[in-house]
């Protein structure tokens, strides 16, 4: 078994070294083509080179870092036109410097602090231990283990930052005792956070695509467009499928196989780096993990609210589309932390010194996620730069016309390569919806709020593909699995789920019903899914 493990770590080596190789003479081609013959860069298809580039480097290599990296370096170059010191400029000052300095992206990073530490107080004091056991007295089954896990998910339609790194942290003692690998609780996880906030009125989401709906009642066409969010409602059809009809297909098999026989993980170095620096406590209570877990979910609302101006006379509502999430989930998460404290010092749960452990604790723990999320933020911005997003919509608008039936699904996979190079959804459906909107607004209005659709679902999609979206790593963290393990794990289950999606909004784009058009959709899902039932058992036998 050694001797075929160090065979098999030597091939990957290789491997890795090859597509690295690879990449240094492409990049040496584009020096040539860019630098010398002045080959034209933006604003035209080479300008997803970068995103391409760190995507196709990850999930060949299975190393994140180096593959980010590399797509970053290659998005300073091309912007710089190869000159190498105009290249460090915009690798570092422009780059990561500029970035690391943004309000929104400091407020996600003090975000994921919070939620460390949050994570570690939890585990100190004894509260997950305590949910784990009374939740093992009342969950008798994998299957409810991941019912549960999605039922939570679907609870906390708030954001979905909030939702990632809160369902994990709660329901990991509970998957662990099932023996549910840490690749499927990350796709769980991953599969409710975004899907369910896309089709929550009042969510952070909600609140985004209604600021992209121009001259318009933005919360009004968001609740127009939920019956034809047909990948984020066929998604939530086909975890309950896999879940209760118990198929895993692809990767995740192994994985589940793998987590049956007791290694949650797969590979080792996950193994290795989960749980370092947590420690248990022995007064541990169930109410020490829903109290700080209820204070968070308050604290968070009450945060987004008033960077709304709930508090200066808006309504609900109105305060939800005008919010802050990245400020108002700081401000929330960081009141409920301070409570949390206080709550653990009034029981004598936890000494003050050992609360102020957790701090470093927790950046620890979620360092992996903020050093990947930079890199992500950076490789964004050079993909920005260089025009990505001009280059796609003008695909979108130069095909509008003589092929409206077809549009949706069209938008739908324009959405989705676009949210998968640039790693944003919400990037994706601000690119394109106001372009549908400007295009069908006095041609076909209910075409237009299928088009909307069809860009957040395809959006959704692309950033659950995605090995560089926020979502995707936030999931990662959440679940404490390997990020690439989560990827490629999710990835053929997203596929399926766009691939109905696709054949959904074909029919949505002829018949305009959401009823008709999910009800095929629904169809063809479960008979998809009763054929690989039927092939996983066959195999079996």
């Amino acid at each position: 078994m050694k001797i075929i493990g160090s065979v098999k770590v030597e091939k990957s080596k290789r491997l890795t070294y090859l597509a690295q190789l690879v990449v240094v003479l492409f990049i040496g081609w584009l020096a040539y083509a860019v630098g010398i013959n002045h080959m034209p860069v933006k604003n035209t298809i080479w300008a997803l080179t970068p995103p391409l580039i760190a995507i196709s480097l990850a999930l060949i290599t299975k190393e994140v870092y180096s593959s980010l990296f590399f797509g970053m370096v290659t998005g300073a170059l091309l912007n710089a036109n190869f000159d190498l010191v105009g290249g460090l400029n915009q690798l570092f000052p422009n780059g990561i410097m500029t970035v690391l300095s943004d309000k929104w992206n400091v407020g996600i990073l003090v975000f994921l602090v919070i939620l460390g530490t949050m994570v570690q107080l939890m585990n100190r004091t004894g509260g997950s231990a305590a949910f784990g056991v009374w939740a093992a007295n009342h969950i008798k089954s994998r299957a409810g283990a991941q019912f549960s896990t999605m039922l939570l998910g679907c609870l906390i339609f708030i954001d979905d930052y909030f939702n990632c790194l809160t369902v994990g942290s709660v329901m990991r003692p509970v998957t662990d005792k099932h023996k549910i690998s840490r690749a499927k609780l990350a796709y769980l996880i991953d599969s409710t956070a975004a899907p369910i906030c896309i089709i929550a009125p009042i969510s952070s989401w909600a609140a985004a695509v209604s600021g992209f709906v121009k001259e318009e009642n933005g919360i009004s066409i968001f609740i127009q467009s939920i019956p034809f969010n047909f990948y984020a409602l066929l998604t939530l059809l086909m975890m309950l499928f896999i879940i209760f009809m118990k198929v895993d297909f692809g990767p995740m098999s192994l994985h589940e196989n793998n987590a049956l026989r007791g290694d949650l993980f797969t590979t080792s170095c996950a193994k290795q780096s989960d749980g370092e620096g947590q420690k248990e406590g022995k007064k541990g209570r169930v109410s020490d993990l829903i109290i700080p877990v209820v204070l968070l979910v308050v604290g968070c609302v009450i945060g987004m609210i008033y960077t709304g101006g709930y508090f200066s006379g808006k309504s609900f509502v109105d305060a939800f589309a005008a919010s802050d999430a990245s400020v108002g989930l700081v401000m929330g998460s960081a009141v409920a932390l301070v409570i949390t404290i206080i709550y653990y010092l009034s029981r004598k749960s936890l000494l003050y010194s050992d609360c102020m452990e957790c701090l470093p604790d927790g950046v620890k723990q979620m360092v992996p996620a903020m050093l990947i999320l930079a890199f992500a933020w950076t490789l964004k911005s050079m993909t920005d730069s260089l025009g990505a997003a001009v280059y796609v919509a003008s695909l979108v608008e130069n095909s509008a016309s003589g092929l409206m039936g077809f549009l949706p699904a069209i938008i739908f996979v324009v959405a989705v390569v676009l949210a998968f190079a640039s790693g944003t959804s919400w990037g994706t459906f601000g690119i394109l919806i106001p372009i549908v909107v400007s295009c069908f607004h006095d041609v076909d209005p209910q075409l237009m709020i299928i088009s909307i659709s069809a860009c957040m679902a395809g959006a959704v999609c692309g950033d659950h593909c995605s090995p560089i979206s926020d979502t995707t790593i936030m999931s990662s963290a959440g679940a404490q699995c390997e990020h690439l393990n989560h990827v490629t794990t999710q990835l053929p289950y997203a596929l399926t789920a766009a691939s109905v999606s696709f054949l959904t909004f074909l029919v949505a784009g002829f018949t305009k019903s959401a009823m008709l058009s999910l009800l095929f959709g629904i169809v063809v899902m479960f008979l998809l899914f009763l054929f690989l039932r039927y092939r996983s058992s066959s195999r079996r036998c």
